[in-house]
């Protein structure tokens, strides 16, 4: 026997799945996914997103049935039991080489080693593939062979790569395999300790490889030449919604890249601002994959500025609460945590102004946010997420200068106008004019059933200046 074992993670897909598509050159490929519920618990993973992965996983085995190539799952609660049960799962199916597609935070760096060092000692390969990447990390560096700190100078040197090699193209389609005697298991609907999420937030994400596809198919063809227009506008449909598909791997920044450059005639640094603006945003999905390889501590909840743990934060409950349930008074943060609540989902500008608001005017802990998006986002990705809480923190690599504090009233005048996001999300607010929906008055004419503001945003503003101006120079953090 020569069986494959193709152990699936985060690359819910066949098409442009190297693990796959090297397993199957191998020899007869087995496909298998660990349900790892108590582990998903410690990392924060929101019920909406288990159940995502539960419903691709019911599409997926649709699709690698056709290819004859059965789905089988692994219960194992906790990775650290990881090692002896997939050992044990390989032996009972003859599998003489497991094929993955690395995932870089700590724990799945660790995860991988411990279960490659467990196969191999039994004579078991363990190969794995950067298939969830479009440069494997370490391949893009500094002259002096650091990993990049900066998204500008990052891209550039990716740019380069490309013009001498030229961008990834994805993988073609596997063939089918001959049938194995071995039968696919039954994917469960749900698992203990994540609620099914509501009808109305499954219907907003359908699962499966086509639903993808054709939301990058709609985008590219609709809205992609816009993009760099309408991006920042929550009311309009601006932007692709394909996060929560790239997380599960349902599709491949690769193929994202690719429907772009094919959008825009091949091109992916000039041509339709809208199409090389969108190509930007999929490369700093890339540039923090590589930050979480090449910095350990990100993954520890640590500040990547070390200096910034110093960052003398509030330990203030109410106010995180007020933040976390939509009720801090101030309509376009409210607005925002709302859809999130509603939709495990939050358009990328809000996200910015949310988590600015929660750092900055309020002076919460940026882990107090990072991890309440954790557990509600469909599309939660510890890279992404902690890269852009530690951005609006400012203190991270590539940050917002600490003294770069976002107005929300004006960044809610810039991008809701005529306030039709905020009155979707707060409909108490409609009687509202477009001017006042913004910043409603407060006393006799205050909106009723809206709490009034819990912080003065000037005053909160010089207060977070004031904390960050009082820390040492980063020279001097050892």
């Amino acid at each position: 026997m020569n069986r494959q074992l193709v152990w699936l993670r985060s690359d819910l897909r066949c098409a442009d799945n190297p693990a796959l598509h090297t397993a199957l050159a191998k020899g007869p490929v087995i496909a298998c996914f660990v349900l790892s519920p108590a582990q998903w618990q410690q990392h924060d993973d929101a019920a909406c997103k288990v159940d995502f992965w539960l419903r691709n996983l019911t599409a997926l085995q649709v699709e690698l049935a056709a290819l004859n190539i059965p789905l089988k799952l692994l219960d194992c609660p906790l990775w650290q039991d990881l090692p002896s049960a997939l050992l044990c799962f390989c032996q009972q199916h003859e599998i003489s080489a497991v094929h993955v597609n690395h995932e870089y935070p700590v724990n799945e760096q660790t995860r991988d080693a411990r279960c490659a060092e467990a196969l191999g000692q039994h004579g078991i390969g363990f190969y794995p593939q950067h298939g969830n990447a479009l440069a494997a990390p370490g391949s893009v560096l500094t002259n002096a062979g650091g990993v990049f700190k900066v998204f500008s100078q990052f891209r550039k040197c990716l740019f380069k790569h490309w013009e001498i090699s030229g961008t990834p193209t994805p993988l073609p389609y596997p063939q089918a395999q001959a049938p194995l005697p071995i039968s696919s298991d039954a994917v469960p609907s749900q698992v203990a300790g994540f609620a099914k999420p509501s009808q109305a937030l499954i219907d907003l994400w359908p699962a499966g490889s086509a639903a993808a596809h054709e939301r990058l198919r709609q985008f590219t063809e609709q809205h992609l030449h816009a993009y760099k227009d309408q991006r920042d506008l929550p009311a309009l449909p601006g932007t692709s919604q394909l996060s929560a598909y790239l997380v599960a791997g349902v599709l491949s920044l690769r193929q994202c890249l690719y429907s772009a450059q094919m959008a825009n005639q091949g091109h992916y640094a000039d041509g339709s601002a809208g199409a090389v603006h969108w190509i930007s945003e999929l490369i700093w999905r890339e540039f923090y994959l590589h930050i979480t390889a090449g910095y350990p501590r990100v993954s520890r909840h640590r500040a990547f500025r070390p200096e910034t743990e110093l960052v003398a934060w509030r330990d203030a409950p109410d106010d995180l609460a007020a933040w976390q349930q939509g009720r801090t008074g101030v309509p376009i943060v409210d607005a925002a945590m709302r859809q999130l609540l509603a939709t495990g989902w939050m358009h990328n500008r809000l996200r910015m102004i949310s988590a600015m608001f929660l750092t900055k005017n309020l002076l919460i802990d940026w882990r107090e946010g990072e991890r309440w998006f954790m557990q509600h986002l469909i599309d939660g990705d510890l890279a992404a997420n902690n890269g852009g809480w530690q951005w609006s923190a400012s203190t991270g690599t590539d940050a917002a200068p600490y003294f770069r504090v976002f107005n929300p009233v004006s960044q809610s005048q810039r991008n809701d106008p005529d306030g039709a996001f905020i009155r979707h999300w707060l409909p108490e607010l409609n009687s509202l004019d477009n001017k006042a929906i913004h910043q409603p008055p407060q006393g006799l004419f205050a909106p009723s059933g809206y709490p009034a503001p819990i912080v003065d945003l000037a005053s909160s503003r010089e207060r977070a200046i004031a904390a960050f101006q009082a820390l040492p120079k980063a020279s001097e953090v050892a």
